[in-house]
């Protein structure tokens, strides 16, 4: 027989189509043809017909016509004779493509009931020829010509078999479909045949065709069709379909059987719909049907996948009163979700309970559990239950290796998890993908991007391509160090690759470039994405809502955010959030409540949490007044605030100094029914310690308890903080000392509380034992440094304020711009200016950009020195790395420039600075008349007074007492008088002050104030 396969599969819509006869006319040619044709026919009688064939010149008269000829002309011989003579005649011409003769053969051996050889010559028919439909129309052919009265002949449902055997699906519904252009019926049995199939390989649309040409046809359905149709149904989605099907099955006295039953059990199971799913099988019992293993485990997986685990326990107990024995498939979902749910303990307790029935537990069983354990951190059981896989004989597999190689990178145990690495390789194990993208993944939130690369390059050896979910972790881990242009590279590799990144890998670069500000690039990648065909989601428009408004353009942040309404996307409240506190700080009131009215009129958060977005927006800003209203609105809807409405008015009003008004609120809400929380204690006692109420501070912070609360670390924090400020240090220790009593861990918080109270006490040896103690802890950071510096500094140990900062690097904590401008500025102070500059490179050889606080400490040293070009150097600098100068930069320069006689410079950047919007301080209004009582320029000295003083600012006495003397001097009394009403005017002095005291007052003036005014500011 032949062993068929077929090369290129023809594939055809599934629809009827005409039917054409394929047979060509047989023309007897010649009359040698005609004798060739008598005398094979004639031989063939004989059983020996080989033989005589063979012995004949037979051989020698064979051709395709003469074969054709002798098949069609003995259709009446043994069909499997005439097989085996087709067989013979291709050994002597060679092979013989006919579809007229195949077709002869078939029908002819199909009537006859030879059906495994006919399904051979099917099959060498399907082979060769691509349509479908010339093979069916030939056989009908054939079929008709052979005289034959059966309406549903087996050759037709054996070729719909034989398709379908083969995967050809397509071929085989358009072979059933033309069933009715050639006006034959297929059996039943063959309708259901391939309607289980198409339901098997969830080929529904054919599955429907089918069922649909069934009932034109009027084929009766028995309970299988009933069965699979029923499947059908559930499987499309369609319970009530499924319902419907059932009922009519009874409609049409068919009865339901055991298959039936099942069918629907596991149909409503999968639905949710377990309670049914039981009703379902009581009424199989009550009609007489016994439910079967299969029945138990559907209902028991049912029960799992809807957590109701002590209905799975019952459902098994049942199974095995009956007299089914559980086997792995029963207990592994009853495992499964306990292992989910957390409770190892009693997924252990189940797997005890498999041994004691003398059930093997699989390797099925060992990995649910070993993943289960993982998640839970239980490293040490997990290693219990590897080694016990080994001793039983289950050998571990990848998932095995990947489960526990993910749980230990879950507990931070990096050396385990790659030592289960390599052996899982010297085992012979090959990882996975999934064990790849777990290891990268690991490595990525590590940000140890080069081995993660490493780990790439490796599984790519091994013939693994990464997917799309490797691909994005990487995009995300470059992105997130600010690799935007490596990230970008990734996306490309992807593409070339073809390898389509999807939304999230897009999402992870545009958030990248958001979050870097690099808004342009962000939107050249939503560009692609949507050029794509990719859809943005609430990620990627929350993305650029953020940046935009971090940015200030809340014009482009409300664009983002309606075009992501636009797309029916829902916004969470943290993006809403983003949004409202955007524009509440720009002081864009209309356009915050016109998000807030479209997020209402949307239903997309509940009329509650929306508000509580808006109210919470406003009072961070500042906006009480709008923001009561706006509680005053929800409560007159008659909606009910909760308790994070109240916390964020009640922490606004505190912000804004107004406690009573915060704690009348509190009590409020308690008449009300809402019940305040830790946090609305937290921000009270944090208010009232603000507000410098200490006392009430702590008698609210003792009260918690009675109210049924306990202080968390935050209250504790809080309550050292108000201590610390109050000058209470004491105090503040002795809650430290009461935290692990209470059972309350101290945090960093706490420390750097009661390390900062210290230092501005001036208790630097406890804050320096305080500080050892938060080392040893690792409760060190960077701003703990930092308050510890400056409490060093500011008792003029500078020293060893410089040897902190040289520990920094050592401790592996990295000093900021605060931390060197501390040192900085007090330096400058002590006059210490090589050091200063020292520390003023240093900081920039660590990439940190010296702030405008860094260049005025530098700028008042140099100037408090004489040293008049440094302070110009400096400044030029400054402007250069694009740092605005600040009134007391401003100050130093113009005082600079008047101690050396450039007063029109000092006047040129005088009016550079009011024209910027920038106060002048009382030391530079000093500076500038000071420098103008140099120049004996004393009427534009009052002129420029009289400025000051119509603008709001003040001068020192001694400035306008070298005004007065300068012009008594010039003999310009009037003018000298005048000097002494504007000061009145302005309000500086009293009306007593008479002429003489104020031209006295100039011979006590030292050089000026300025430096004092100037260390006033910088403090």
């Amino acid at each position: 027989m032949w062993r068929l396969t077929r090369k290129t599969p023809h594939w055809l819509p599934a629809t009827a189509s005409p039917i054409f006869n394929a047979l060509t006319p047989l023309n007897y040619c010649t009359s040698q043809t005609q004798n060739s044709v008598q005398e094979i026919s004639h031989i063939l009688a004989h059983k020996n017909w080989k033989f005589l064939m063979d012995s004949s010149d037979i051989p020698n008269k064979l051709n395709p016509d003469v074969i054709r000829s002798v098949i069609r002309h003995n259709r009446s011989v043994d069909p499997k004779r005439l097989l085996d003579f087709f067989i013979w005649s291709e050994t002597k011409v060679g092979s013989f493509q006919n579809l007229e003769v195949l077709s002869i053969l078939v029908v002819s051996l199909c009537n006859s009931g030879s059906y495994l050889p006919s399904r051979d010559v099917i099959d060498r028919m399907i082979s060769i020829w691509k349509s479908p439909f010339d093979i069916l129309g030939s056989i009908a052919t054939c079929f008709r010509e052979w005289d034959c009265s059966s309406p549903r002949p087996v050759v037709f449902d054996m070729l719909i078999d034989r398709y379908t055997k083969m995967g050809f699906f397509v071929e085989a519904v358009d072979v059933f479909l033309g069933l009715k252009s050639v006006e034959f019926t297929p059996s039943l049995i063959s309708c259901n045949a391939l309607l289980r199939e198409l339901l098997r390989t969830n080929k529904m649309e054919l599955f429907w065709k089918v069922y649909d040409r069934m009932l034109e046809m009027n084929i009766d359905s028995d309970v299988y069709t009933y069965s699979s149709v029923i499947d059908a149904h559930f499987r499309s989605g369609s319970v009530d379909g499924a319902k419907r099907v059932f009922l009519e099955m009874d409609e049409n006295d068919c009865n339901p059987n055991v298959v039936t039953y099942n069918v629907m059990i596991s149909g409503l199971c999968r639905a949710g719909l377990v309670d049914e799913a039981v009703g379902m099988k009581n009424s199989m019992v009550e009609k007489g049907l016994v439910p079967d293993k299969y029945t138990f485990v559907t209902l028991i997986s049912g029960y799992c996948r809807k957590r109701k685990l002590e209905d799975a326990r019952k459902v098994l107990i049942e199974m095995v009163h009956l007299g089914l024995k559980p086997d792995v498939v029963a207990y592994n979902p009853l495992i499964d979700s306990f292992v989910k749910q957390g409770n190892v303990e009693e997924a252990f307790r189940i797997k005890d309970e498999m041994v004691t029935h003398g059930i093997q537990i699989g390797l099925v069983n060992y990995n649910t559990l070993l993943n289960g354990i993982c998640k839970a951190g239980l490293m040490d059981k997990a290693r219990e239950i590897f080694d016990e896989m080994i001793r039983t004989g289950n050998r571990p597999d990848s998932r095995t290796y990947t489960s526990l190689i993910e749980g230990y990178f879950r507990e931070h145990d990096t050396v385990s998890a790659f030592k289960l690495f390599d052996e899982m390789k010297k085992r012979n194990v090959a990882p996975t993908i999934v064990t790849y993208s777990v290891i990268i993944n690991e490595l990525c939130r590590g940000r140890k991007i080069d081995q993660a690369n490493a780990f790439i390059e490796e599984m790519v050896s091994f013939g693994l391509k990464p997917n799309s979910i490797i691909y994005n972790t990487l995009i995300s881990a470059h992105a997130k160090v600010g690799k935007l242009e490596e990230a970008r590279g990734i996306l490309d590799k992807m593409r070339q690759q073809g390898i389509s990144p999807d939304v999230f890998c897009y999402n992870s670069l545009i958030i990248g470039l958001c979050r870097e500000n690099k808004l342009e690039a962000a939107r050249t990648c939503w560009d692609e994405m949507l050029a794509r065909g990719l859809q943005p989601n609430a990620f990627t428009f929350g993305a650029f809502v953020q940046a935009y408004t971090n940015a200030g353009d809340m014009q482009m942040a409300d664009k983002y955010f309606n075009e992501m309404l636009a797309y029916d996307l829902v916004s969470n409240d943290v993006m809403f959030a983003v949004l409202v506190d955007g524009h509440c700080k720009e002081g864009n009131l209309a356009e915050a409540f016109s998000a807030f009215t479209r997020m209402l009129e949307r239903g997309i958060l509940t009329d509650v949490r929306t508000y509580s977005v808006l109210i919470n927006g406003l009072s961070r800003n500042g906006k009480m007044q709008e923001a009561l209203r706006i509680f005053s609105e929800l409560c007159d809807k008659g909606l009910t605030p909760d308790v994070y409405i109240y916390n964020s008015l009640i922490s606004g009003l505190c912000k804004q100094g107004d406690v009573d008004k915060a704690i009348q609120l509190h009590d409020e809400m308690c008449i009300k029914g809402t019940n305040p929380n830790i946090v609305t204690y937290n921000v009270l006692i944090d208010g009232l310690c603000k507000a410098g109420d200490v006392e009430k501070a702590k008698n609210l912070f003792h009260g918690i308890g009675e109210k049924g609360f306990i202080p968390n670390s935050v209250t504790y924090a809080t309550m050292i903080d108000g201590y610390c400020k109050s000058g209470n240090v004491a105090g503040a220790f002795q809650l430290l000392y009461e935290m692990p009593v209470k059972g309350v861990p101290a945090d960093s918080f706490v420390y750097n509380a009661l390390l900062d109270g210290c230092c501005k006490e001036g208790k630097l040896e406890e804050a320096k034992e305080l500080f050892q103690d938060m080392l040893l802890k690792g409760f060190a950071s960077t701003m703990s440094f930092n308050t510890m510096i400056d409490g060093l500094c500011k008792r003029n140990r500078l020293q060893e304020a410089n040897h902190l900062l040289e520990d920094m690097s050592e401790k592996r904590i990295l000093p900021d711009h605060v931390t060197y401008t501390t040192v900085i500025n007090h330096h400058c102070k002590a006059q210490n200016m090589e050091e200063a500059k020292r520390l003023f490179l240093e900081m920039q050889s660590v990439n940190l950009t010296p702030s405008i606080v860094t260049f005025t400490s530098l700028l008042h040293g140099y100037n408090q020195t004489g040293n008049r070009f440094e302070v110009s150097a400096l400044f030029e600098e400054m402007l250069a790395k694009g740092i605005e100068p600040d009134k007391v930069a401003y100050y130093v320069i113009i005082d600079a420039h008047c101690k050396e006689g450039n007063l029109a410079e000092a006047l040129k950047l005088k009016d550079e600075m009011l024209k910027k919007g920038i106060p002048m301080s009382s030391g530079t209004c000093d500076a500038l008349i000071q420098a103008l009582c140099g120049e004996e320029e004393y009427v534009q000295a009052l002129k420029f007074l009289n400025e000051i003083g119509e603008a709001g600012m003040t001068v020192s006495f001694a400035t306008c007492s070298s005004i007065a003397s300068g012009l008594q001097r010039d003999g310009n009394m009037d003018k000298a008088a005048e000097v002494l009403e504007r000061m009145v005017s302005f309000g500086w002095i009293t009306n007593t002050t008479c002429l003489d005291d104020l031209i006295a007052g100039s011979e006590n003036i030292v050089n000026s104030e300025d430096s004092n005014n100037l260390i006033k500011e910088l403090a």
